[in-house]
């Protein structure tokens, strides 16, 4: 078994790409995901079995007039992108994963907005933004996907917790252990 994290860009955000996490599950197991769990409303979904991104983007512009970038990470890629977060997270809301492609992105850019107070970390397929004094008042935060010149998807620390939460209820964790056949892809991000 090799379980398979989706991460949708965009979901349920300011009253646009709206796509309600019974009709996603549902996509999922018609695409033979067998019982995907999801997490809150932004498009965050675990798969005990994997499907092809390609096929859920097209569904879901098929049924609901949109196509979103989907990054698509097994829970052994998902769980080293996690530990290399250098912040603390104590104040989970104040912390945030970029995932993208597994190119390290160049921060440079985004010192001239970065707060003296906000922190980054860049890493093959995750930025870490530290925002100790909120993330909604960062100006970084607002600009840090067109700096970085690639699609990312962000998700606090909260969230990724969860999301680990879900592979470990699911059994997965137990793959990370075991021999197993699984593709040379670790990851890819689906672009429109």
């Amino acid at each position: 078994m090799s379980a398979q994290i989706l991460l949708l860009r965009g979901i349920n955000v300011g009253g646009h790409g709206k796509l309600p996490m019974a009709d996603l599950r549902a996509m999922l197991d018609d695409l033979g995901a067998g019982g995907a769990k999801t997490h809150l409303q932004s498009g965050n979904a675990v798969c005990p079995t994997p499907i092809n991104p390609g096929d859920l983007a097209d569904r879901i512009e098929a049924v609901h007039g949109f196509r979103r970038d989907i990054i698509a990470l097994t829970a052994e890629d998902w769980r080293k992108r996690i530990a290399t977060n250098p912040f603390p997270t104590g104040l989970p809301k104040t912390l945030h994963g970029y995932f993208h492609d597994d190119a390290a992105i160049d921060t440079a850019p985004m010192e001239a907005p970065r707060d003296p107070t906000e922190a980054l970390s860049s890493h093959p397929g995750v930025l870490w933004l530290h925002t100790p004094n909120g993330f909604g008042t960062s100006k970084l935060a607002s600009k840090i996907e067109r700096l970085a010149g690639e699609p990312m998807t962000a998700r606090n620390w909260n969230t990724i917790a969860a999301i680990t939460t879900l592979i470990d209820n699911l059994g997965l964790h137990q793959i990370l252990c075991q021999p197993r056949d699984i593709p040379a892809q670790n990851a890819y991000i689906l672009r429109k």
